[in-house]
């Protein structure tokens, strides 16, 4: 089996607002992407900081990756959705891609 492109977000968030975000990828982010065939993996709060939040999404390739997400985040349903409750929540944002066999990924759920 071909492995699959995952790619790791970390946001540091603006302290004090950890919950708030957590029940909005809950509520609204997580659902919408799942709407639009994105692979969620897992999401949630970090163990060591309330305030520390990673998204892990997995792609087939880099390049349905991009267009997927392209038209993820140019859609109404993201920008006229929960993007600004969640861009106004984040101080710092690191991005990690990397390739893993579904087996990882499975792990990971």
């Amino acid at each position: 089996m071909k492995d699959r492109i995952v790619e790791i977000l970390q946001y540091t968030l603006k302290k004090g607002s950890g919950e708030e975000f957590h029940q909005i990828m809950r509520e609204v982010s997580v659902p919408l992407h799942v709407k639009n065939g994105i692979d969620v993996v897992a999401y949630g709060k970090s163990l060591h900081d309330a305030d520390s939040y990673y998204l892990i999404r997995a792609f087939e390739s880099e390049e349905q990756m991009k267009s997927v997400l392209d038209d993820f985040y140019a859609s109404a349903g993201w920008r006229s959705g929960p993007r600004e409750a969640i861009i106004s929540r984040i101080e710092l944002s690191l991005k990690s891609v990397l390739s893993l066999p579904q087996s990882g990924i499975d792990g990971l759920r």
